[in-house]
C-alpha cells in the first residue's frame, strides 16, 4: 500500500497509507489530515486541496493541467511551479512516499 507524506512547518507531518487510484485529497480527508478540506469533493472548484509537491517528487506527479493550473493561479496566493491540487494528483506504485506540504494559508 504507497504512503504519502503530508508534511506541515517544522517536523510535523501525517504519513497516510493510500490506495493505488485514489488521490491525495482523498487520502488526506479520509485520514484527517490538517490542511486538507477537499471542499469542493474532487471537482476542481474551490483550491482547499492546493498543495506544494516536494522537488523530488515533481516529475513523477508532473505538471497541472490547464483548468488545474487556471484554478491555481486564480484561487491561491502562493501559486508555485511546485503547486497542484490533491485533487488531481493520483495515487500509484511509482508515487509511494510522494511528499506533500498542504497549503491552507495561502487559500483566498
Amino acid at each position: 500500500m504507497p504512503k504519502v507524506v503530508y508534511a506541515r512547518s517544522g517536523d510535523d507531518e501525517s504519513v497516510v497509507d493510500a490506495t493505488i487510484g485514489e488521490n491525495v485529497m482523498s487520502a488526506a480527508v479520509r485520514s484527517g489530515v490538517p490542511g486538507i478540506v477537499g471542499e469542493c469533493g474532487g471537482q476542481m472548484s474551490c483550491a482547499t486541496c492546493h498543495v506544494w509537491v516536494k522537488d523530488e517528487f515533481r516529475d513523477r506527479v508532473g505538471s497541472p493541467g490547464e483548468m488545474e493550473a487556471d484554478l491555481l493561479d486564480l484561487g491561491v496566493s502562493d501559486y508555485t511551479e511546485a503547486s497542484r491540487l490533491g485533487c488531481q494528483i493520483t495515487i500509484t506504485d511509482e508515487l509511494d512516499g510522494l511528499v506533500v506540504e498542504p497549503r491552507p494559508e495561502a487559500w483566498h
